[in-house]
């Protein structure tokens, strides 16, 4: 399905891909955005048409969040928003560098004034989550009449995942009960070396999986070893370092639930500023899911959210659209070699000649190495020649002049896909010869 706008960019309903097209042919529509594909007509207005409001259902997950939008029992369209990873690490190395240059002082004053947390503070990498997921319904919004939303409102039980048997006043004996953590950590690994098995030496505490992994605090990723084993694993995950049946023991962390469980209510909160919200349990997802023969998939959990899902869906999305987010730059004007050691800097401008990084640009190239037309995201260069390169980063041309570069798209934070639905969504589907996902 693409988008259409009136002639003062207000919303209709999307049309076919087909329509579009012959719409743009006539002569009657334009195209106003390429991603996601927007058209706007030349000859209607919003009063004109029979506008349908349509529901926007949404499946929040901690790395990927489905988006699906309904009308009535038709699904007409489909979105994986992959969140931006890696925020925390940023600011830990961030906060790093930070501190190294404070401490080359030999007295600085705080940088902080004890500066006091609004309420409902997140920490910028939840925040950012919430903020995708608001950002994605307001884009979508000025694309297709949207008057209610429907979301899934979960949360997750953390030490029921852990111990199915829980009950009554296990939830407040921890597994640290009694115990502090190194002297359970002694008594879990019989004082001593989990790794070579050395007794009477001094003994330290080490992650299975290493903070730098991705590997956390959490008891059952703690173990004990002695100083030279602890050194040789380095930043050496257990099964790495030859030892499996430790790697087993560390249990699948629950980073995902508990971001989930911090994000929910914030993202309620701010949806339903915009539209009334509907929410649903994720039980009743599953349930929905099964009930109607769809796969595990983060659109298809989406379709499902709430007690409004249809009976029946009549898929006419063709394909699903996937929003990376990725940010807008970076305060790191230095860039260092693998020692750590500066290279280059960045500059401080953004903007050249009309061109900044991420913009999608056409190409037409007249002369030179790269005589032809190329199409990309664009690396600007102060000097005037910039880089194309593919939706991979890979580099496509080189030292194309910006008096060749036509843009297309200006970025946006986002990189936009879609891909062709593969998979059987419902068996009416392959009777009507309908292309499935």
């Amino acid at each position: 399905m693409v988008f259409v706008l009136d002639k003062h960019k207000k919303p209709l309903m999307p049309c076919t891909e087909k329509r579009a097209r012959l719409l743009l042919e006539s002569g009657r529509a334009v195209i106003h955005k390429i991603n996601p594909f927007v058209i706007r007509l030349k000859d209607v207005t919003v009063d004109n048409c029979i506008i349908q409001p349509c529901r926007i259902k949404i499946d929040p997950g901690s790395k990927v969040t489905g988006i699906a939008i309904l009308q009535g029992e038709k699904v007409l369209l489909l979105v994986k928003l992959y969140h931006k990873q890696g925020i925390k690490k940023s600011l830990d190395d961030r906060r790093n560098h930070r501190r190294f240059r404070r401490n080359k002082l030999r007295y600085r004053e705080p940088r902080f004034d004890n500066r006091k947390r609004e309420k409902g503070w997140l920490p910028l990498s939840l925040e950012a989550r919430v903020q995708q997921v608001i950002n994605t319904v307001k884009k979508l919004a000025k694309y297709i009449p949207i008057d209610n939303i429907s979301i899934e409102h979960v949360k997750f039980d953390t030490q029921l995942m852990q111990n199915p048997e829980i009950s009554g006043v296990e939830y407040q004996q921890g597994e640290l009960q009694g115990y502090e953590v190194r002297e359970y950590l002694l008594v879990k690994w019989g004082r001593k070396c989990a790794y070579c098995g050395k007794e009477n030496v001094p003994l330290e505490v080490e992650h299975i999986v290493p903070k730098s992994r991705g590997g956390t605090d959490r008891v059952s990723n703690l173990t004990i070893a002695c100083h030279e084993c602890n050194q040789k694993k380095g930043n050496m995950t257990a099964e790495e370092f030859g030892y499996p049946d430790i790697q087993k023991q560390a249990k699948q962390p629950l980073k995902d639930a508990a971001m989930i469980n911090a994000t929910r209510w914030k993202t309620y909160n701010l949806l339903k500023e915009m539209y009334p919200v509907e929410c649903g349990t994720g039980a009743l997802t599953k349930k929905n899911r099964i009930d109607r023969n769809l796969p595990k998939e983060h659109y298809c959990d989406a379709c499902c959210v709430g007690q409004s899902t249809p009976k029946e869906f009549v898929f006419k999305a063709d394909y699903i659209l996937e929003f990376h987010a990725k940010g807008r730059g970076t305060r790191q004007r230095t860039l260092l070699n693998k020692y750590g050691f500066p290279r280059a800097y960045l500059s401080r401008q953004k903007e050249y000649f009309g061109f900044q990084n991420g913009d999608y640009v056409k190409a037409e190239v007249p002369k030179g190495k790269y005589k032809g037309q190329y199409t990309g995201y664009v690396a600007v260069r102060k000097s005037g020649y910039f880089d194309i390169r593919d939706a991979n980063g890979k580099n496509i041309a080189q030292g194309i002049s910006y008096q060749y570069c036509h843009i297309i798209q200006r970025y946006d934070g986002y990189k936009y896909g879609r891909r062709k639905r593969h998979i059987l969504l419902h068996p009416s589907d392959a009777m009507d010869g309908v292309s499935c996902a």
